[in-house]
């Protein structure tokens, strides 16, 4: 058996590992979109490493983009195989594939018409629509706890992963000419007392392993917290700034948390009356997709469903789907809270709110989220005394905060918990991806501390021999 890393090697998006047995079938561990890498992203999303056409199946964690963003184009270039999924995290990516590639469409639009104009050639979408609905018909749902003998040579569990709505550590047995061995696979990991989902889950002894990083050498703030802190900054800003709050936000599992949040606190009578605003279409229908999938939701949420069919409106909320309404908010100046997508600032309608809002000293940017460096939300992080936007060079006169308690990622703490079901010294290999280096060196030695023996950082496209 080999495995080799095509995505999320020594960075944090592009989730894609290729698996190939003795036997010669071949499957992924994700197939997903680079974000946020400035102008080698697209070269990196056009650039497999592998021919797709020979890939038998699709594992897939989760359905953030960076995780499944480029399916469209593995079905495209040749695969026919099946792909592998929870039940919500299928729901989910039929709506973040579509937009994805609407939002290609429109940037090539954009981008061309400059082409065009300095006499090169017009560039084409990675996919299309038409490449997203042809993945559909690939899909395969499979339940938490419902294993599956894919063939006579790989057998499928997936375990909850408490990172999103249908997030799950892949769990593989293969066959290989009578000698039988185990693969997990992490995904991304929650955090332990999530306020809504549940916590990763234990998953059975794994000869491999293969894990994220994104947060491996540092600490969150308590998860308890992160309520009040977001009441103390809407108080900071729109009660006695009179300005707005805007909270970049991943339209799958972050947004869903802070209307949460926002719910619990109209419910304690501590909710400030103002106005709040989800101004992102996609946001929109994924939270009503999250809603249908209570089997995600842990105890204290199924507890509350019973007296609150709906956990994630409150008096005061509107969601914002025209894009003239969205348009609106912008000369709109009463004191507001408004939520919107991306999580990175890297696109979408949040980047118009930050250009608008950014120059005010009454206004706050609350950054709840990884970033990825070459990000705006990155650029923001490090509090600069002015920062380009579209082309434009904006004065950052707006407060700038970041909220570490709300990270859906896991610490080294969670991390090294989530591990805690296995006995290091009898897995023989781990590998540690998704990742910034320095992160994954720092985490590589933790894991070194606990036991494990064997512990891996792959480069991209490497290939290792198990």
């Amino acid at each position: 058996m080999k495995i080799s890393f095509h995505g999320a090697a020594r960075t944090v998006t592009g989730s894609k590992h290729l698996v190939t047995l003795n036997t010669g079938k071949k499957f992924l561990l994700d197939c997903g979109m680079f974000q946020g890498l400035g102008p080698e992203t697209d070269h990196l999303n056009r650039t497999w490493g592998f021919d797709p056409a020979e890939v038998d199946y699709v594992f897939l964690s989760h359905a953030h983009v960076d995780h499944s963003g480029l399916l469209p184009k593995l079905v495209k270039d040749g695969f026919t195989g099946k792909i592998f999924a929870t039940p919500a995290t299928i729901d989910i990516i039929k709506i973040l594939l579509l937009d994805s590639a609407a939002i290609q469409k429109q940037d090539l639009h954009l981008i061309n018409k400059k082409r065009v104009k300095d006499g090169k050639h017009p560039l084409h979408p990675i996919y299309t629509e038409e490449d997203v609905h042809r993945t559909f018909e690939h899909l395969c749902a499979v339940p938490y706890h419902h294993p599956v003998q894919v063939d006579s040579d790989i057998r499928l569990e997936l375990f909850d992963g408490g990172h999103i709505a249908g997030s799950a550590t892949v769990f593989l047995t293969l066959n290989e000419k009578g000698a039988t061995s185990t693969l997990a696979f992490s995904g991304d990991v929650g955090r332990y007392g999530d306020p809504i989902l549940h916590a990763p889950e234990p998953f059975p002894h794994a000869d491999y392993i293969v894990i994220e990083s994104t947060y491996g050498d540092r600490l969150h703030d308590r998860i308890e917290t992160y309520a009040d802190d977001l009441l103390r900054n809407i108080e900071e800003t729109c009660m006695l700034k009179k300005g707005k709050l805007i909270i970049p936000a991943f339209s799958v599992g972050r947004t869903q948390e802070l209307l949460y949040a926002l719910n619990d606190l109209e419910i304690d009578g501590k909710l400030p009356p103002v106005d709040y605003y989800v101004d992102s279409p996609m946001s929109v229908k994924v939270t009503e997709v999250v809603k249908k999938h209570t089997e995600c939701f842990n105890r204290s949420v199924q507890k509350l469903l019973k007296t609150d069919a709906d956990p994630f409106w409150f008096k005061g909320l509107r969601y914002i789907t025209d894009k003239r309404d969205s348009q609106a908010l912008n000369v709109n100046y009463k004191p507001s809270v408004i939520i919107s997508a991306s999580g990175m600032a890297e696109a979408g309608r949040v980047k118009h709110h930050i250009a608008n809002s950014i120059e005010s000293r009454r206004n706050t940017i609350l950054l709840i989220g990884y970033c990825e460096p070459h990000s705006l939300g990155a650029r923001l992080k490090a509090r600069p005394e002015t920062v380009g936007i579209f082309g434009n060079i904006f004065k950052v006169n707006a407060d700038i905060v970041t909220l570490n308690s709300m990270s859906a990622h896991a610490d080294y703490n969670d991390l090294c918990q989530y591990l805690s079901c296995q006995s290091p010294a009898d897995v023989k290999r781990v590998f540690v991806v998704h990742g910034e280096p320095l992160v994954q060196q720092e985490f590589k030695r933790r894991l070194l501390k606990k036991g494990f023996l064997d512990v891996d950082i792959p480069e991209l496209h490497q290939e290792f021999g198990l």
